[in-house]
């Protein structure tokens, strides 16, 4: 379309000028052509010289006239000139116009056509991927379907084995449990009884070690007696003899002394032996004690409760395995004589795991 105003322009401005040139031409012969028939008539016409002056002013006035009009004429067909000029530069410049105008036109066109095609191949792919991806997601759909199917079916089947797999393990673990529980029934009966027969067996021994403490205590005490009859003998017989009456009671008071105090001695032994022989039956042995002692303070009251229990020296872990014998006995048994009581109610005992 911009093509043909262009076109139309150029042949519309050819034509101006065509005109201008013609008119131009035309313009030229009339001046020629008149002042040829102003001559013809000069001499073809006889007068006065009057006359001949005035048509000479009249020839020269309309010359001058005529000269006028040509000026005016040419000066409004240069004026006209410039004008058509002014307006085909104007046109050109606007021919150019449209045809930079024109070309951005086509070339924007072209970009738009380009770029339609581009987004047109675009939309295009892109459509054929979304028909891909829907193809694909349809099939991946069916696929999944049928896996999450195999998936139930083989989980309903697992469920069954594991259920069935529970019911064994069940039934076993009642079995197991029930041989467990007989097992250690038998064992708790075998250990109460092996216990029972040890506490039996220590029972026998402390028995016949306490038998044979109070057979020595009771021959300690029938020793002791006779060397009192035999100190109440010579204490007579000094007495009879008024040999140094103050050395012989100062001698009879401590032979007495000293019966006594072996007496006190021989018991706080046995009683300590018979304390020892109970901590022992109520100690947990671990294999680790054997070779091993410890020794234990005691402080009891005059009934005989343990008030305190503390290490004295050996080793440790048998010690703490003696403290709870201790506590585990509460009370030790108390003979009737003070003196022995005072000395038991402060004792070290040593005590050897056997």
């Amino acid at each position: 379309m911009k093509q043909n105003d262009y076109t139309v322009a150029v042949i519309i401005s050819l034509l101006l000028h065509g005109l201008l040139i013609a008119a131009l031409l035309w313009g030229a012969d009339f001046s020629m052509d008149k002042p040829k028939t102003a001559g013809n008539t000069i001499k073809a016409v006889v007068v006065d010289p009057a006359l001949v002056n005035q048509q000479a002013k009249q020839i020269r006035q309309q010359r001058e006239a005529a000269k006028k009009a040509e000026q005016d004429r040419l000066r409004r067909l240069e004026q006209q000139t410039q004008a058509l000029e002014k307006e085909r530069q104007a046109e050109e410049r606007r021919l150019r116009e449209l045809k930079s105008e024109k070309l951005k036109a086509e070339k924007a066109a072209r970009e738009a056509e380009v770029e339609r095609k581009r987004v047109a191949a675009e939309r295009a792919k892109a459509a054929e991927e979304k028909r891909k991806a829907d193809e694909a997601a349809k099939v991946a759909r069916e696929q999944a379907a049928k896996a999450e199917a195999e998936r139930k079916l083989k989980q309903e089947a697992a469920r069954k084995a594991e259920a069935e797999r529970q019911r064994q393990v069940a039934e076993q673990r009642k079995a197991e449990e029930a041989k467990r529980q007989a097992e250690e029934a038998k064992r708790k009966a075998e250990a109460e009884a092996k216990r029972a027969e040890e506490e039996r067996q220590a029972k026998i021994a402390a028995k016949k070690k306490a038998e044979e403490e109070a057979r020595k205590a009771e021959a300690a005490r029938k020793e002791a007696e006779r060397k009192a009859a035999e100190a109440r003998e010579q204490q007579r017989q000094q007495e009879a003899a008024l040999n140094d009456m103050f050395a012989g009671l100062e001698a009879e008071t401590e032979q007495r002394g000293g019966v006594r105090g072996q007496f006190v001695d021989d018991e706080t032994q046995r009683y300590g032996a018979i304390y020892t022989q109970m901590i022992q039956q109520n100690l947990l042995i671990e294999q680790s004690f054997v070779g091993k002692e410890c020794v234990i303070r005691m402080r009891l009251s005059s009934n005989g409760l343990v008030l305190d229990a503390s290490e004295a020296g050996g080793d440790r872990n048998v010690c703490r395995a003696a403290k709870a014998a201790v506590v585990k006995v509460s009370q030790f048994p108390m003979p009737e004589d003070p003196a022995v009581v005072e000395r038991l109610r402060d004792i070290r005992l040593t005590v050897i795991p056997q």
